[in-house]
């Protein structure tokens, strides 16, 4: 069943993920306008469907998510660039929780999200334990739906440089043939592919938190 005339707000539309997924709502002919959050806009996104407004997204209120249904979140960072634990945490945890919270209270129906294979609240790794914990507190949201996207390396050409994603990278290839069976879900893929899974499962018109990797995300974007 299509999904008729929706409103989307993007989060993280300046990054890698973020702004493939903005792009296909732009071509989408189901999504009637697309509103986007950042500290400066975006010179590229002059589409009359997009709708840029310059916020702190740690402070966004239910005001700013009205009329919206689906929620695209792709807000990530590093700890090296972050500075620290905390303000990593504050990007990864705080804010996607804070816009989901909000965006619940103003009626918004479907929150998107992008995570990491292997997070888990329980890890002792300190980035998978933060987004498990992030998927867990949104898990507990009454959505009509969640969807979450665990892919492993994200293949694309950020805005930043991020010397471990450029390493890996390069070997990418190599180590991909070794992602057989139970390992399938770190199988590295092109960032174009997780933005475009985005826009997909919004549109299954499931209910429930639903949990994609590696397969899942390849099925929902071909």
């Amino acid at each position: 069943m299509a999904i008729i005339s929706r409103m989307a707000v993007v989060l993280g539309a300046s990054g890698l993920v973020g702004g493939f997924c903005l792009r296909i709502l732009v071509d989408d002919t189901d999504t009637s306008r697309v509103l986007t959050f950042g500290r400066r806009e975006l010179p590229l996104l002059t589409r009359a469907k997009v709708t840029q407004r310059v916020a702190e997204l740690g402070s966004l209120t239910a005001e700013d998510f009205q009329g919206v249904q689906d929620v695209y979140c792709a807000l990530g960072t590093t700890i090296r660039k972050a500075g620290s634990q905390e303000a990593f945490r504050r990007v990864d945890l705080e804010m996607p929780l804070r816009a989901a919270q909000e965006a619940l209270k103003a009626g918004a129906e479907q929150f998107i999200v992008v995570s990491s294979v292997g997070a888990d609240a329980e890890s002792k790794n300190f980035y998978l334990r933060t987004k498990g914990e992030m998927e867990r507190e949104l898990a507990r949201l009454p959505f009509k739906a969640i969807h979450i996207l665990r892919p492993s390396l994200l293949i694309g050409k950020r805005a930043e440089f991020r010397l471990g994603e450029a390493i890996a990278m390069k070997i990418a290839p190599a180590l991909d043939l070794l992602t057989l069976g139970s390992l399938r879900k770190y199988h590295s893929m092109r960032a174009e592919m997780a933005g475009r899974a985005m826009v997909a499962a919004a549109k299954q018109n499931k209910n429930g938190t639903n949990i994609y990797e590696y397969q899942g995300i390849v099925n929902l974007a071909s």
